[in-house]
């Protein structure tokens, strides 16, 4: 069968390369048409390889390698992208407390170390990627998160970068996100946090500093409330969680980065808080904040200094309240004294001054100290010690310590690597002086002695 149809190519080549005229003078033998067909044949092939070469090239789908003649030639992932980051576990309460906290913090919910005295809960991110055939670079996000009763609609948004050849890295974006959150891990606090809807452009190239501006609003909640309807006293009002739109607490928000003064990377936050008609006219306020952070990494450690104030609000200009001003100044960090002994460490000040109701004044303060021993690139053993005072104006102070002894494992060595899992021992006694003067009780001292495993990880 394979001869017969090669039987035409091989009749066309003879046709083609023996003219009648030498055929008629002198016959060729056998071995010479072979060796004719045989160069015919091959070059006939290697001719339609080429042609099927020049197809594929021209084929090239440009989702997967695009052309871009103006910008950079930056290539997308496939399919959909799974994020996220989740912790779930037991936490056993054999004390006063089943986590740690001391009364009239505002350093997070974690304040006192974040290490067996966390609860549950997780994010969880689907982001899809498109190129145009310009050569603009789209991706389109949805996450949900679960922190409490309700599974809420926590980021859908659009954005778009490499949309202009002299702003390459600029990257536009509308939508619900998370927005403007530096986080501290040690304390699991957010010093600031602008997460809502809005739109913005972030890593806009000014030469000398990259620029983000933006618009949010803060999203609407919704608050459960037991409605009287006849046959059904049991209803309520909605079912709790984050609406579609905005409550009507706007911030124009600015970061400036990427700034280095020699040893030390620079950054500075602006920001300014206002609210629209959907707000009675009575309660519209306005706010504004400030802060400054320096970095410095060395071959074995990172320290970072963050120095904020804000004017009317505390770390976010959505919750406005005239007569606050608040100041956050922390210095933490972490220094790696060999592959396997490192320590992470944290204190911070907080200054809470209301002129309108000074009976809430108080400076908080705060000292968390974290070593860590990793046995191999799977079994680490930490111990975190947390120390802090809530200092009130008036009717005395609030204090606490915690002791945690976690045993790991994890992916591999260092504090960064998860997924992990995690299985504690927590102590640690609190006197909340100030709350049971004010309440017009006697003094009591809260012991707790917690025991729980947990895994976390981010991906």
């Amino acid at each position: 069968m394979k001869l017969i149809k090669q039987l035409p190519l091989t009749m066309a080549v003879i046709a083609a390369l023996c003219p009648i005229s030498v055929l008629a003078q002198e016959p060729m033998t056998q071995e010479q048409i072979d060796q004719i067909v045989a160069k015919a044949v091959d070059k006939a092939l290697a001719d339609r390889e080429a042609k099927f070469d020049a197809a594929r090239a021209k084929k090239n789908d440009p989702l997967v390698t695009p052309q871009v003649p103006t910008t950079p030639d930056l290539s997308i992932p496939l399919g959909l992208k799974f994020t996220g980051y989740a912790r779930y576990g037991a936490h056993f309460q054999a004390g006063d407390q089943k986590y740690i906290g001391v009364d009239g913090s505002y350093n997070g919910s974690s304040a006192i170390g974040r290490l067996g005295n966390e609860g549950n809960g997780g994010e969880f991110q689907l982001t899809k990627a498109f190129k145009s055939e310009a050569g603009a670079i789209w991706d389109v996000g949805v996450m949900i998160d679960h922190w409490g009763d309700e599974v809420n609609l926590k980021k859908a948004y659009a954005g778009v970068t490499n949309l202009f050849e002299s702003q390459p890295n600029a990257y536009f974006w509308a939508g619900r996100d998370f927005h403007q959150r530096p986080q501290q891990g040690i304390n699991d606090y957010f010093w600031m946090n602008h997460d809502g809807q809005g739109a913005g452009v972030k890593n806009f190239d000014l030469g000398f500093a990259q620029l983000d501006l933006a618009t949010v609003a803060s999203v609407e909640q919704c608050n459960p409330e037991m409605i009287e309807d006849g046959g059904n006293p049991s209803r309520i009002s909605c079912t709790g969680g984050s609406g579609t739109g905005d409550k009507g607490n706007y911030a124009a928000t600015s970061k400036l980065h990427g700034i280095k003064f020699g040893p030390i990377d620079f950054e500075l936050y602006a920001n300014y808080g206002f609210d629209s008609k959907a707000i009675d006219s009575d309660e519209r306020s306005k706010a504004w904040q400030a802060a400054v952070v320096l970095s410095h990494t060395g071959e074995n450690s990172l320290n970072k200094i963050i120095a904020r104030y804000s004017d009317h609000s505390d770390n976010s200009v959505y919750n406005k309240t005239n007569g606050l001003h608040t100041v956050y100044t922390s210095f933490e960090g972490n220094y790696k004294f060999t592959p396997q002994a490192q320590v992470e460490y944290l204190l911070a000040f907080h200054d809470y001054d209301n002129d309108e109701q000074t009976q809430d004044n108080r400076r908080n303060y705060g000292a968390i100290v974290r070593p860590m021993y990793f046995w191999n690139d799977i079994h680490s053993t930490w111990l975190e010690a947390g120390y802090q005072r809530v200092d009130y104006e008036n009717d005395g102070d609030n204090k606490g310590w915690k002791l945690t002894l976690s045993q790991n494992i994890s992916i591999a060595m260092g504090p960064e690597f998860r997924p992990m899992l995690r299985f504690y021992v927590t102590g640690g006694q609190v006197e909340n002086n100030h709350t049971t003067r004010v309440a017009g009780e006697d003094n009591t001292q809260l012991d707790s002695f917690n025991v729980g495993a947990m895994w976390e990880a981010w991906w």
